[in-house]
Order: C-alpha cells, then sequence, then structure tokens
C-alpha cells in the first residue's frame, strides 16, 4: 500500500504544470494566460501567416487564419497535455477544463443557447458604428494590412471568387471550430481559477479575452458589450454550453451567411 501511495503521489503534478492545474490562478499569472497567446497570434501573423497569403494572392484574413490556427492549435493540445500530466490519459476531463457537469437538460441549454446565439449576433452587428468609431478617433496609427473600421476590411480588394475560395478554406475553423478552442481556453480552464475575485471574475475573463485579440484592438469595448451577458451566465451556472452556442454558433452563423452573400454577389 505505501508503494502505490508513493507511486500515486510521485505522479502529480509539479513546478508549473501544478500551477496551470491548480483551483486558484494568481491575477499576474492569469493576465499572462489570457494575453500571451494574442501576443504570440500576431507574431504567427507577421511571420508565417502573411509572407503565405502574400505568396499565393489569398485576402490578408486567410493570414490571420493562420496565426490563429498556429498559436490555438496546440494550446488546444495542451490542455489535452495537462490532462495527461494529471489523469494518465490524454483529456480535458479531470478537473482540467471546467463548466462541463451539464446542469441543464439538453433541451433547456439549446433554448438559453440559441438565445445567446442571436443576442451576440444581432448586437454585435448593431455596435459595428461603435467599433468604426473607436477606431477612426484612436486606432488609425494601427498598421496591419486590412485592419479598418470596416467589417470586411481584411477581404476588400480582393475578386470575389478569391474571397469566398478563402473562406472555405478557412471558414470552418475561424467560424467554428477555433472560436470552441478559445471557449474551452478561456471560460472552460481560465474563468473557473479566478474564485478570490467573485463575481468579478467574469467581467476579468471578458476584458481581457476581448484585449487579447490585438489584431483588432478597436473592437475591445464592443465585445465586452456583447459577450459579458453569456460569459456571467457561464460562471453563475457553470455550464459551458452557453457560451459555445453563443461565440462558436455565431461564429458559425456569420460565416455561413457571409460565404452565401459574397457567393451571390450581395457583397
Amino acid at each position: 500500500m505505501n508503494e502505490t501511495h508513493s507511486a500515486a503521489t510521485a505522479q502529480q503534478p509539479t513546478g508549473f504544470v501544478a500551477k496551470l492545474l491548480a483551483d486558484k490562478h494568481s491575477v499576474p499569472l492569469s493576465i499572462a494566460l489570457h494575453l500571451v497567446p494574442g501576443a504570440l497570434i500576431v507574431a504567427a501573423y507577421a511571420w508565417i501567416g502573411a509572407p503565405i497569403t502574400r505568396a499565393v494572392g489569398l485576402p490578408i484574413f486567410g493570414a490571420w487564419a493562420i496565426g490563429l490556427m498556429v498559436v490555438l492549435f496546440p494550446l488546444w493540445f495542451g490542455l489535452f497535455w495537462l490532462g495527461k500530466k494529471k489523469t494518465g490519459k490524454y483529456t480535458m476531463r479531470g478537473g482540467v477544463v471546467r463548466y462541463r457537469d451539464k446542469p441543464f437538460s439538453r433541451g433547456k441549454i439549446t433554448l438559453i443557447g440559441i438565445g445567446f446565439l442571436l443576442y451576440m449576433t444581432v448586437v454585435s452587428l448593431s455596435l459595428a458604428p461603435l467599433d468604426t468609431w473607436t477606431y477612426d478617433t484612436f486606432f488609425t496609427w494601427v498598421t496591419f494590412e486590412g485592419s479598418g473600421s470596416s467589417g470586411t476590411s481584411y477581404l476588400d480588394a480582393y475578386p470575389t471568387s478569391t474571397i469566398v475560395v478563402t473562406m472555405l478554406i478557412f471558414g470552418g475553423f475561424t467560424g467554428f471550430l477555433l472560436p470552441l478552442i478559445e471557449e474551452y481556453y478561456f471560460r472552460g480552464f481560465l474563468l473557473p481559477r479566478l474564485p478570490q475575485l467573485g463575481r468579478w471574475a467574469p467581467l476579468f475573463n471578458t476584458v481581457l479575452f476581448s484585449i487579447y485579440h490585438f489584431w483588432a484592438i478597436w473592437t475591445v469595448p464592443s465585445k465586452i458589450i456583447f459577450l459579458l451577458p453569456g460569459i456571467f451566465f457561464v460562471w453563475w451556472k457553470k455550464d459551458i454550453r452557453a457560451s459555445i452556442w453563443m461565440h462558436p454558433g455565431s461564429a458559425l452563423l456569420m460565416t455561413v451567411v457571409g460565404v452565401t452573400l459574397y457567393a451571390l454577389g450581395y457583397m
């Protein structure tokens, strides 16, 4: 029995891994874990995504998609790796990604999720003028190719056929899978590990997640407005499915609509 106990103790995560898997992250650590991925995405865009898309003549939207994939896929694997360190299996369960105990029935969470999906879609589109004002007032110095107050600035100035092909190539990633990874990481991994902030935890998580989008920093105010209700609900009811419906669901809806409108020549 003593040997078994010693083996189990030896398998417990230690060092930085133990800090990542702890029930509470310090505020400085949490800030870093929220923002460093965003900085890495900008670097991956500049050094990997942009050279590739420019070489093949695709819109710069593709460069950002590549940058996101280069960072978020390893981040996703990292969650499974933490599960391996904790349980011996590659899994996001075992307390790695939380808020997955499904306190609501499938039917109820579907209705709640659809409500948040529609809310985010409508409110995010209605706040486009706020993004325009924020960019024109404070961020015209941002020099990323494709940056600007238009929601389609990453696609502008390219033939419709090229835009449609680009969106078909990357749409499944940017329109669902990458936002899903963000939810697992930001809402399932980081948000539950801020118990010391109490009711301020959802706002803290929302603000930092909005800032994490360094490539569209002028959208921070609108993101806080349309993301906060769903993130607060996830924290309050401990059911990540609500924000999965809201964020990846809304992204998928807008991607499908956008591809359709471009293909039909309405954009």
